[in-house]
């Protein structure tokens, strides 16, 4: 889907362009706060909690909705009131990271995925001044690293903001304007039990010939298309096999990145037409994502460029082939919308995941200057 709007002139003084030597310290100790506190899907409540706590600290009226998102609005009680969204999310994946300070990085579980920006949305719009008339909402989101997306897909509920940022690793430089789209594909054969040296193929070996099946069909697919984003990607991320002496059963869990023009339900049908021609098969789908991709000249997208540029620094326009809550929230806000935040997205899911605190500091001046931009444009 692609997402645009009309773009305003931007020629407005930028908010100050350094941090306070108090607004440093805060903004630091926020993120190795966050950081700290373990929140992998599904256990965020204690990081939750400390979140709406450290907005609380800093102006924000704050709630936890139904699901566990923390909400930290500023500006405008009247229910009305234009919306700027900062979304980003909580949650991490599994993984202990032993949380430490290595010169300027700071290493830890979620520094770059995503508390970094995170932690850089809280303060930005803490420190930004907020017309008569408008709100600032800052959400931190539970289950975004999990096909569910609880989090977003609750938010998404709410009544379209004017505009949006969703809280992803972009680098303090870049913008990112799209994401893939998602399938999940879960495979399995069961046959009956037979001798290893028996001419038949076993439930593994039909498993395994199906998926050779599946990269064939991508293959083809993919054949004149040269950009990765274009591109139809299949992923083997799990192969078992079990055996009761009876009956032999192989399953393998399969994922899909999807680009514009290829919806999930599309794919669905497409594999299951395939399947079809392989006896004792059963797929289960799941995960279901569309892909997005926000006009590079949308308002959200060009203040961020326009904060990039007041730093003295080239925007770096990009696209993204994994999902983010951008997939989620996007299509049904319709509004201004692209992803941005300090961090290298090479390091998400790593065991070497940290982050750069002269990038962190670097992306809330952007973003303030952002804000600014975008809060003058609704008024």
């Amino acid at each position: 889907m692609l997402i645009t709007s009309p773009l305003p002139h931007l020629s407005l003084p930028d908010p100050a362009s350094e941090l306070s030597g108090d607004e440093e310290a805060r903004a630091i100790e926020l993120l190795h706060s966050l950081v700290a506190m373990p929140s992998v899907s599904g256990t965020e409540r204690p990081a939750v909690e400390l979140l709406a706590a450290r907005m609380r600290e800093l102006g924000f009226r704050t709630t936890i909705d139904a699901v566990g998102n923390a909400i930290g609005e500023i500006g405008s009680t009247d229910p009305e009131a234009r919306e700027i969204i900062l979304l980003g999310h909580i949650d991490t994946v599994p993984g202990d990271i032993r949380v430490r300070r290595e010169g300027d990085l700071l290493y830890g579980r979620g520094t770059v995925d995503a508390k970094g920006p995170l932690a850089a949305f809280v303060i930005a719009a803490s420190t930004t001044p907020v017309p008569s008339g408008m709100r600032l909402v800052v959400i931190g989101a539970v289950e975004e690293e999990t096909p569910t997306s609880r989090g977003a897909r609750h938010i998404a509920l709410r009544r379209p903001p004017f505009a949006c940022i969703i809280g992803e690793p972009s680098g303090s430089d870049g913008i990112v304007l799209g994401y893939k789209g998602r399938l999940l594909m879960e495979a399995t054969i069961t046959t009956a039990n037979a001798h290893s040296a028996g001419p038949s193929p076993n439930a593994a070996e039909l498993i395994a010939a199906w998926w050779n099946r599946v990269q064939a069909f991508t293959e083809t697919f993919n054949a004149g298309r040269e950009r990765i984003f274009e591109r139809l990607q299949a992923r083997l991320r799990e192969f078992h096999t079990t055996e009761d002496g009876l009956t032999e059963r192989a399953s393998a869990v399969m994922s899909f990145r999807l680009p514009t023009d290829v919806g999930p339900d599309f794919l669905e049908t497409r594999l299951r037409r395939l399947g079809s021609e392989t006896g004792n098969l059963h797929l289960r789908f799941g995960g279901h994502e569309e892909a997005i991709l926000s006009d590079r000249n949308n308002m959200t997208a060009r203040s961020l460029s326009v904060a990039i540029r007041a730093g003295g620094r080239a925007p770096r326009p990009t696209v993204k082939t994994g999902t983010s809550d951008m997939n989620v929230v996007g299509p049904l806000w319709s509004c201004p919308i692209a992803a941005y935040g300090p961090g290298d997205s090479s390091l998400d899911h790593t065991p070497h995941e940290h982050i750069s605190m002269a990038e962190y500091l670097e992306s809330i001046i952007v973003l303030r200057r952002a804000l600014t931009h975008l809060l003058t444009a609704a008024g």
